[in-house]
Formats: structure tokens, C-alpha cells, sequence
């Protein structure tokens, strides 16, 4: 894999990667940005977002779960202190669907971020997280209930 970025003016710059497709990045205007872009660590955050919802979303289809909604929140604490690194993270999936078995869900969340995810994988190294999930029921024309909801607890390492 590859990437690189090029600088547009001041703080902005555009990013790219072997796929080809671009991502603005900027700065805060508290920094001199134009807040024009996306931040680098907010970058990573979507990354870790992005990779375990793939995951989790591909194994509840093969699962035959019927699924009409899915996104996954990622909710990050940094340092105070330059680097301002990650220090705890808080990933949480909204299933929403029907008759969704909490046991398929559960099933796919360990084997993202226990198997398949990278971004999880590097990060976890450093950065504890904890992982949150709620299930919605679609009722008919009714909008969406809260039927499910726990935590799921990953092997210690």
C-alpha cells in the first residue's frame, strides 16, 4: 500500500492512496488552518469505524440476518498534552432490522475486532477500547425500538 499527500496552501492538503481516490485534509484556523479537510486522526478514527463495520456488516449478511440500518460510532480520548495521542476509545454498532439475533451480533463484533480488522489490530496495541452495541427493532410504519443492548468484553491478551 501506498499514500501520500500534497500540499494545496497554508495547512491544507490533499491525500491520496493506491486505490486513487482523495481525501482534503486541514488544519483548525486555530492553528493557521482553513478548516477545510479532514484531520489526520480523524482519519484513523474513520479508519477503525470503517474497517470493523465492514466486518461486522459482512458477517450479519452471511448470517442471513435481515439488517435495514447499520453504523458504527467511534468515540476517542486524547491526551491533553502534545502528541495528544489516543488514550481510550469507545466503539459503539446500531444494529437495526428484523427479528436480529443478538447472538449473530455478538459473533460478529468478536471476530472483527479479535480476527479481522487491522485498524483495530494496531491500535489496540496502545489503545484501550470498549465496545457498546444496540439493537433496533423495525415494527412495522413505526419508527425503529431499543430492543437489545450490552457490551461485548474481548479476550484478555
Amino acid at each position: 500500500m501506498d499514500a501520500k499527500v500534497t500540499w494545496q496552501t497554508g495547512l491544507s492538503f490533499s491525500g491520496t492512496a493506491t486505490t486513487g481516490f482523495q481525501v482534503p485534509l486541514g488544519a483548525d484556523p486555530l492553528v493557521g488552518g482553513a478548516n477545510d479537510g479532514f484531520r489526520p486522526l480523524e482519519l484513523m478514527a474513520v479508519s477503525v469505524a470503517g474497517c470493523t463495520a465492514m466486518d461486522v456488516i459482512s458477517i450479519l449478511q452471511k448470517k442471513q440476518q435481515r439488517i435495514t440500518a447499520f453504523e458504527v460510532d467511534v468515540h476517542i480520548m486524547q491526551a491533553e498534552e502534545h502528541p495528544k495521542v489516543f488514550t481510550q476509545g469507545l466503539i459503539t454498532y446500531r444494529i437495526t432490522g428484523q427479528s436480529v439475533d443478538e447472538a449473530a451480533v455478538l459473533r460478529a463484533i468478536e471476530l472483527s475486532v479479535e480476527k479481522y480488522c487491522p485498524s483495530l489490530a494496531m491500535l489496540d496495541k496502545t489503545v484501550p477500547f470498549e465496545f457498546d452495541y444496540e439493537v433496533f427493532e423495525i415494527q412495522g410504519d413505526r419508527e425503529a425500538q431499543l430492543v437489545k443492548a450490552g457490551k461485548y468484553q474481548p479476550r484478555p491478551s
